[in-house]
């Protein structure tokens, strides 16, 4: 068992001209990685949208009688800013980044230990088999997710690279110069691992066969056109032996 695993991994066979993987080892590895936007939506409510500012206890309050533009009085209070470390929730997505990047490819797909832990989970059920090029396509999208809210929890780092190599200040090395509404692609990551994990669901699939049909991709999804190669390859069984008869 070891043997083919480590021989054939989730692949139906890495020799053919269309590679294809199993469908319920992906299934079961998108439920493995749900965990990494389960935790990012943890880090998301305790830290990008928790208050920034805390009011020093034992201090004095002084109103100003002053107010805001919408009618809420102003106070004098000594307060600090909270500083976040966003050290580990990097190293999390790096890891995520890995994992989207190592499944897209069959030399790859050996240094992944998501892939080694799912298809090993699912090594006792018929397998079902779907192309990888609509897979690596989804993947592909969760990468640049990924990307996306990297580069918001360290714009200081990515400012400091792309001003260093351009050699001008083309971003903003004291500010967050990314979208406010980036940290919510995180919600759609857990969406979409969500719906792979439980229904089979991959809304990056479906976008690939769209593409296809309008001729942008040469290559279907056949797993999205409903095509069934046990029950194909039955029915060309069955009409081999009927011409024997």
């Amino acid at each position: 068992m070891l043997k083919y695993h480590f021989k054939n991994l989730w692949f139906r066979d890495k020799s053919e001209e269309i590679v294809f993987i199993n469908k319920y080892a992906v299934q079961m590895r998108a439920g493995l990685m749900l965990l990494i936007p389960i935790y990012m939506v943890i880090i998301l409510f305790t830290t990008v949208l928790a208050p920034t500012w805390t009011v020093l206890p034992n201090t004095f309050v002084e109103e100003t009688f002053d107010m805001t533009q919408d009618w809420r009085v102003i106070f004098n209070v000594q307060a600090s800013k909270t500083v976040f470390d966003y050290t580990i929730p990097s190293i999390v997505l790096l890891f995520g980044l890995f994992e989207m990047l190592a499944g897209m490819f069959i030399k790859t797909a050996y240094l992944s230990p998501t892939i080694h832990i799912a298809t090993f989970l699912t090594r006792n059920i018929r397998p079902k088999w779907e192309p990888l090029k609509p897979k690596r396509f989804a993947w592909t999208i969760g990468a640049v997710l990924i990307i996306s809210c990297l580069m918001f929890f360290n714009p200081d780092s990515v400012a400091r690279t792309v001003n260093a190599l351009f050699s001008a200040e083309l971003l903003a090395t004291t500010s967050n110069w990314m979208p406010d509404f980036i940290p919510l692609l995180v919600g759609i990551c857990f969406a979409l691992m969500w719906l792979e994990a439980i229904f089979g669901f991959c809304l990056g699939c479906k976008i690939h066969w769209i593409l296809a049909k309008l001729g942008i991709f040469k290559e279907h999804c056949y797993s999205c056109m409903n095509v069934d190669f046990d029950q194909k390859a039955w029915i060309e069984e069955r009409k081999a032996i009927e011409k024997s008869l």
